[in-house]
């Protein structure tokens, strides 16, 4: 990520925001999203985030050093009410074989049906084109529902939009560079600054007469932090999030 002196340059907005296959990608995403909300879907979104083993310990590496450590990466959902209630999945990268990663996602949709009914999941999707789709803006257009994938890449887990409406929910994939149109960067900022200032509550140290140790309670941290993302948190980033589809609804169109 890259850091910037002056704050206010945080804000630039990406050029290809700006053309008109992402801006009729944005709309035909929004549109579809509130349709399907009409018609009584709960919004979902799923995301990812990775978790180093520098960022638990709090040790300071190099770069390069880094490729070398353990990655986790975290799995979890949202909504308007708080985290769903379903298991998040704790993996570490790339120990998941490629035959089970749509299993993860088929848990997730079978857990949606039993807890909210007919939902839209909103994900991410790693190997999404910059500019896609700008032949046939038109003809996207007056389509229901945007052109989604057969299978939605996420960095740990594959996500099918078939194995989602043969649970009843549908699967949609948040346009590029529209990053305000998806909360979980908030839930993952929230959960990652507690790590940051609380890692040391959650560390026990063991001295024997040759060696030291210095035990990190790794699932304990995460719960935690996880839990600090509250119902009201995630309340108030659902509602910023919709004041930016309605904002993109009326200046796109």
């Amino acid at each position: 990520m890259q850091r910037f002196t002056n704050p206010l340059l945080r804000h630039i907005i990406p050029r290809g925001c700006f053309d008109v296959a992402s801006k009729t990608q944005c709309l035909q995403y929004l549109r579809a999203l509130r349709d399907l909300q009409r018609n009584g879907f709960n919004t979902i979104f799923l995301g990812e985030t990775d978790i180093t083993e520098s960022l638990i310990t709090g040790e300071k590496i190099t770069e390069e050093a880094s490729l070398h450590w353990p990655v986790w990466t975290l799995v979890h959902a949202g909504s308007s009410q708080g985290w769903v209630p379903w298991k998040y999945k704790l993996l570490l990268r790339n120990e998941l074989p490629t035959q089970k990663q749509n299993g993860v996602f088929q848990e997730l949709c079978d857990s949606l049906t039993m807890s909210y009914g007919k939902c839209i999941i909103v994900t991410r999707d790693k190997r999404q084109l910059k500019g896609a789709g700008a032949k046939n803006s038109k003809e996207q257009e007056t389509r229901l529902l945007p052109s989604v994938p057969p299978v939605i890449y996420m960095s740990s887990i594959q996500c099918c939009p078939e194995t989602a409406r043969a649970n009843g929910h549908e699967l949609l994939a948040v346009p590029p560079f529209y990053t305000y149109l998806y909360p979980m960067d908030v839930a993952w900022s929230s959960l990652k600054w507690f790590i940051i200032n609380n890692r040391k509550d959650f560390a026990l140290r063991s001295v024997e007469n040759t060696h030291s140790y210095r035990c990190i309670l790794f699932n304990d941290l995460i719960i935690k932090g996880i839990e600090k993302m509250t119902p009201n948190k995630w309340k108030i980033a659902i509602n910023k999030v919709k004041k930016w589809e309605n904002y993109y609804l009326d200046s796109l169109s």
